[in-house]
């Protein structure tokens, strides 16, 4: 509570740039709303403060409210490493090498994948339910989610009465309050109760509070040992509440404000000696001493001090005025610039409301689960999606919501230090593609999808990102350890292929793909595309951040020497960007994973002007790969178009994602009613990847210049994004005319050069020095990087890049200082 209360007063003042038009953008309709109420948990509506989350139903008769807290989870501390792995990896290494890939495979499943569990489950808290006798038939329904102030809001008529109901999850007072509310007294009469579905729970009455207590289940052979407890009670007016049985009983109220706790007794992911009753008592007795307009007051002022740090206006028409639904329902056959910019805009809400410092990350559904085992038991799949969840918190103004995946690198890199030493015998530190609350870092499942030791690597790669938009030395220092650690790991664990005498990360796999070798059944390889880039990455950057926090020349030289020993990028025979370091790549794989294009988002070692094959390359993959796929996948695609300078495509394939799934649907991705993603089934990331995704069309700052418009669709002709953050701590207010850039104010938070790239030409505000770019730019945080020339197929028939014509500027800045400039 006090860190996000220090938080309120520190980013206050950056609320005030880039938020002149928030008001207007809000009367224009931030609200996901619909006619009809929830009738599954894929039509409620989220609401979260980051550790408690609740899913409205809005039925007028019985209300229900899927709960979670985010330290929920089955199992307890507990470690999955183990060391038969020892004796088994230089088997499987020869194997692979030999091209018995079935073989090396089955033997990593046997003997290097996790011996005792695959991770635990985020666990549902239950729900709480609101029985109102004789609402069943009813006119004038209307639910809505209002992403301006994070608040639901559910209203209906009953035999000529109005009732209300406000819910939220309050971020200041860390409970979630309901105001049942009629426009003539005496109308409110209800019965409350909690339930779970965990087996082991039990509800009881203390005084006017129901209570639901309960431990978290067993699971795969490691004892629940999460203690939960949900406390709910009542301040009436008028009327009469009476609790017994684990029941609340309001009678004939005017007015009446529910107020519910859950707190659990989790400390941190090797401790859980919290006390989970006197928790869940002090958040309930400080809550209720309030009134709901202050909550709520104090909930939407702490809340809108990150949203309104960004607008989006697109414009608007007609079609706004259907339920949010229908708007799903046609977006890809009608214009619906709005829904465009709220989607944006709802995947911002989302973070905040799942990711508060100080707390746990966003998992695999971000805080929202009514499940005890949900699909991949809810956790971090750290192969892509738990990176991608984090793709927009630096660019749209959301660097705080960072804080807990920084913080769960830095556990990672603890209990991965035990994994690397344990299993492989390494120094440094490992994490495959999944892990969870407790942190564990062994390789689960089968080695189909497991076996892949380069999680350490992608989850390095984003922390450095935050280290190039904010220009924080003291963060660096505080990264840099891990790192290292990251890097370390490979320096021992990568070995020189005799087959193509690179050196490499093996065993591997591109994840989740089968690749042609052997029988075609096998994803496990040597030197995969994407392991090749990650590693890449890592080295380069920890040479980097060395020199700034760190120097030693001893080890950078190391990490120099591998580098050149590790293979180039190569182009196949179908003139696509190899995924594997044979030419196994097959036109008709549209596999979910597009692995091998991290090299052109999120990473920047492709490039239309720097490696111009490499770019055609990756986009030749790109179309072979298609475009409809699971949300998660469309939204990563959305991105990878948009550093394909392709808005179009890019646009067509957030059409794609905005298709209503319905429960009839059993296949396919796109988006559920209530604008959360389905992959299928729903997972969170989808929607932060096209969050992201629309950010990249409209600004990028990846190479060395902050490139304005890059893959602006021809759709929206007019615009204006305000707030939007570039590397180099520069923030962003873009208006746009007719596809180009009319008006740009630039505030530099920490100064330096500015370097600007746009179609038409710049001319400065009064008082600003403006002048055509020349040389390389010298702001360090724009960072550069020079991959080897890649390897191209006989076969390979590449097309020439084409560009626009591009004007570049340069501008001297002062931190804490606006720029302003016109197009012409």
């Amino acid at each position: 509570m006090k860190l996000r209360n220090r938080i309120s007063l520190i980013c206050f003042g950056l609320v005030l740039f880039g938020v002149q038009n928030i008001t207007a953008q809000n009367n224009s309709g931030l609200k996901l709303w619909y006619d009809k109420p929830a009738a599954i948990w894929n039509e409620a509506l989220p609401l979260g403060n980051g550790r408690l989350g609740a899913m409205v139903f809005g039925d007028p008769a019985v209300e229900r409210l899927q709960l979670n807290e985010e330290t929920i989870w089955a199992g307890s501390p507990n470690s999955n490493a183990h060391n038969k792995s020892i004796k088994a990896l230089p088997i499987v290494r020869q194997l692979i090498f030999d091209g018995k890939f079935d073989e090396a495979q089955e033997l990593a499943t046997q003997d290097i994948m996790s011996q005792t569990n695959d991770g635990m489950p985020y666990q549902t808290f239950g729900s709480v339910y609101i029985s109102f006798p004789g609402h069943q038939k009813y006119t004038n329904y209307y639910r809505d989610l209002d992403i301006a102030n994070a608040t639901a809001k559910v209203k209906y008529t009953v035999n000529g009465v109005e009732f209300t109901r406000e819910i939220l999850t309050a971020f200041s007072d860390q409970v979630i309050a309901v105001k049942l509310s009629a426009n003539k007294p005496g109308q409110i009469t209800c019965n409350v109760f909690m339930n779970s579905p965990i087996d082991k729970t039990v509800a009881s009455t203390e005084g006017n509070q129901i209570i639901l207590s309960g431990l978290g289940t067993n699971f795969e052979g490691v004892k629940g040992k999460i203690k939960f407890q949900g406390r709910l009670t009542a301040k009436n007016k008028g009327g009469e509440i009476d609790a017994s049985n684990g029941v609340l009983s309001i009678n004939k109220a005017d007015e009446v404000t529910l107020y519910i706790s859950i707190a659990t007794n989790f400390k941190n992911y090797k401790d859980i000696s919290g006390d989970e009753i006197a928790k869940s008592k002090d958040y309930l007795a400080k809550a209720e001493t309030k009134d709901f307009e202050t909550i709520k007051k104090a909930h939407v002022d702490y809340y809108q001090n990150f949203f309104n740090r960004v607008s989006f206006d697109l414009g608007t028409n007609e079609v706004a005025k259907k339920p949010t639904n229908e708007r799903i329902r046609d977006f890809s056959k009608q214009f619906d610039p709005q829904l465009a910019s709220l989607y944006f805009q709802f995947g911002r809400y989302l973070l905040i409301s799942s990711s508060q410092p100080g707390g746990q990350p966003a998992n695999l559904q971000g805080i929202w689960n009514d499940m005890v085992t949900p699909p991949w038991d809810s956790k971090y799949t750290t192969n892509i999606n738990a990176e991608m969840n984090y793709w927009p918190a630096q660019v749209t103004n959301l660097q705080e919501m960072h804080e807990p995946f920084v913080q769960m690198a830095k556990e990672l890199s603890v209990t991965g230090a035990e994994t690397a030493r344990m299993m492989y015998n390494a120094s440094g530190w490992v994490l495959h593609h999944n892990t969870d609350i407790w942190r564990v870092t062994a390789p689960v499942d089968s080695a189909a999808s497991g076996m892949w030791p380069t999680g350490g690597a992608w989850v390095c790669q984003d922390l450095w990102e935050r280290y190039l938009y904010t220009g924080d030395k003291k963060y660096l220092e505080e990264i840099f350890p891990i790192m290292k650690g990251a890097a370390d790991f490979f320096l021992d664990f990568m070995v020189i292929d005799p087959n193509t005498k690179y050196l490499v990360v093996v065993p591997s796999s591109s994840p989740e793909n089968t690749h042609a070798g052997g029988t075609g059944k096998a994803t496990i390889a040597s030197g995969t595309t994407m392991d090749n880039q990650l590693v890449f990455d890592l080295f380069t950057h920890v040479i980097e951040a060395s020199k700034l926090v760190s120097p030693d020349g001893n080890y950078t030289k190391k990490l120099s020497e591998a580098l050149a020993k590790m293979p180039p990028m190569k182009v196949g025979k179908h003139s696509q960007l190899q995924e594997w370091q044979d030419d196994w790549d097959n036109p008709k794989d549209n596999h979910r994973h597009v692995s091998h294009l991290y090299g052109l988002y999120p990473s920047n070692q492709i490039s239309a002007v720097k490696t111009p094959e490499l770019f055609e390359a990756a986009k030749q993959s790109l179309i072979y790969r298609t475009d409809e796929s699971t949300g998660w996948s469309m939204g990563w695609k959305v991105n990878l178009w948009a550093r394909l300078l392709d808005g179009n495509h890019a646009y067509k394939l957030i059409q794609d994602q905005l298709h209503l799934v319905t429960a009839d649907q059993r296949k396919g991705g796109g988006t559920y009613p209530n604008m959360l993603d389905a992959h299928q089934p729903f997972q969170i990331d989808g929607n932060f990847g096209c969050t992201a995704g629309i950010a990249e069309m409209l600004m990028q700052s990846q190479e060395d210049a902050i490139h304005l418009l890059p893959a602006l669709p021809t759709v929206w002709k007019d615009g204006s994004i305000k707030g939007l953050v570039a590397r180099g701590g520069f923030v962003i207010d873009l208006t746009w005319k007719n596809n180009k850039v009319s008006e740009l104010k630039i505030y530099s938070k920490i100064g330096g050069y500015c370097r600007l790239k746009v179609e038409n030409i710049l001319s400065a505000g009064k008082g600003v020095s403006i002048k055509k770019a020349k040389g390389k730019n010298t702001n360090p945080l724009f960072y550069d990087v020079e991959v080897k020339k890649p390897i191209l197929s006989e076969k390979a028939n590449l097309k020439k890049v084409v560009l626009p014509k591009y004007n570049e500027y340069d501008v001297q800045m002062k931190a804490g200082e606006t720029y302003t400039f016109k197009g012409n």
